[in-house]
């Protein structure tokens, strides 16, 4: 098909994404606006099944198929499990998106070497992981897209939050060489930064609470979809050429010079 002949509402029709960490908030986001360009769409939780399947009846009721893979990203069987029953259930895998991350706030000094290598093997280690078990599958399919979500705080720091500008900084370099290694393979691999995006999130304690609005040149916060628009466009026929980049979605919040 050429580009002259693509339905740009339809970009990624007969196309198939894993979306980790997709029962809620940006996760949910992706999985939605990829099945919108026509992708059916594999969306992954840990441990809140009921949510997972309701993010999956909405993809169906935008026209596209959908299953729910419950998957510890920190498990290599599972990752593999996940990418397995993706290509059985819908017939391949062309999309990866790595957005399953741990977003609780830590100080330094209140951190141990347990939670530290947690947030590491989840944000870090299992995008790795799951690009493993998902890159022959994509071959397969004759290209595609890795895509990891990024996070701010890997550039400026945050209070509370060495653990995830480590793994997210960490998150920019492994996508860079994936770029490298697998662009001879016609697969593009990116990395979206998300600036202070409005979400449900749990605080240390566990409590749920809304991200704050902090000094923004815009004016407010992003939104979920603000991120998912990014991600569909990277992960369709119309940015083919576009590799190894670090793209920021931050409302001018941080503006980085180029030398």
């Amino acid at each position: 098909m050429t580009e002259q002949n693509i339905d740009r509402n339809r970009e990624l029709d007969g196309k198939t994404a894993i979306v980790t960490g997709s029962a809620r908030n940006i996760g949910r986001a992706i999985a939605l606006e990829l099945a919108k360009g026509g992708a059916n769409i594999t969306v992954n939780g840990v441990q809140d099944q009921d949510a997972a399947e309701a993010v999956a009846e909405e993809v169906r009721a935008l026209g596209v198929k959908a299953i729910v893979s419950m998957a510890d990203i920190t498990k290599m069987e599972d990752c593999q499990r996940l990418v397995d029953e993706t290509v059985a259930a819908l017939g391949g895998l062309d999309i990866l998106i790595n957005n399953a991350a741990v977003r609780t706030k830590i100080d330094f000094l209140d951190m141990t070497w347990k939670k530290w290598v947690h947030s590491r093997d989840v944000a870090l280690d299992g995008a790795i992981r799951m690009s493993m078990c998902a890159a022959p599958a994509i071959v397969k399919q004759g290209g595609g897209t890795i895509i990891g979500i990024g996070g701010l705080m890997a550039m400026t720091g945050t209070p509370g939050g060495a653990h995830k500008s480590a793994t997210k900084d960490g998150m920019c370099g492994f996508t860079r060489g994936l770029a490298v290694d697998l662009g001879k393979h016609n697969i593009t691999a990116n990395v979206v930064v998300v600036g202070s995006i409005d979400t449900d999130r749990e605080s240390g304690s566990g409590e749920v609470v809304m991200a704050k609005k902090p000094d923004i040149p815009m004016g407010a916060n992003g939104k979920p979809e603000d991120i998912a628009y990014m991600v569909r466009h990277l992960s369709g026929p119309f940015a083919r050429y576009v590799s190894g980049q670090t793209i920021h979605i931050n409302g001018a919040s941080y503006r980085p010079h180029s030398a």
